[in-house]
């Protein structure tokens, strides 16, 4: 009996870890990357990719669908009302941990756009064109 426990234990378990994280994180990273999308051009359009890649979910139209169904719940809106008094009060540190989360944040959306070399198992060079232009923001 308690090995029957532990095996229904460790399945809900993997599942809660599958699944992803919750509309508490969720809500929370959306703010923190609308605030990226305004300092940084080259990350405007691509929060879903970016979450997910955080999280090591492959994007798909089926993991879209997902977050844009916990986007239209109601503990989204709580949870994200929560953290946008959180974030309210404005700070010098804030602002350097921001730009220190946008910076990994993109760094992992990259790392997951980025091909994988099947025979070395490391990241393949990524096209020119796929690499955002340091150059491009400041024309």
């Amino acid at each position: 009996m308690r090995t029957f426990f532990a095996c229904a234990a460790l399945t809900l378990a993997a599942t809660a870890v599958h699944a992803g994280p919750g509309v508490k994180t969720l809500a929370q990273f959306d703010l923190g990357y609308a605030k990226c999308e305004a300092r940084f051009e080259h990350m405007k359009g691509r929060g879903d990719d970016a979450y997910l890649a955080l999280w090591k979910i492959k994007p798909d139209d089926k993991q879209r669908a997902e977050l844009a169904k916990q986007r239209s719940s109601a503990r989204y809106r709580e949870e994200r009302s929560k953290a946008l008094k959180a974030m309210a009060k404005p700070s010098p540190a804030l602002d350097e941990k921001l730009a220190k989360q946008c910076s990994a944040t993109w760094s992992e959306l990259q790392r997951a756009d980025r091909p994988v070399n099947m025979a070395s198992g490391k990241p393949a060079s990524a096209p020119a064109a796929a690499k955002p232009a340091a150059s491009a923001s400041k024309k």
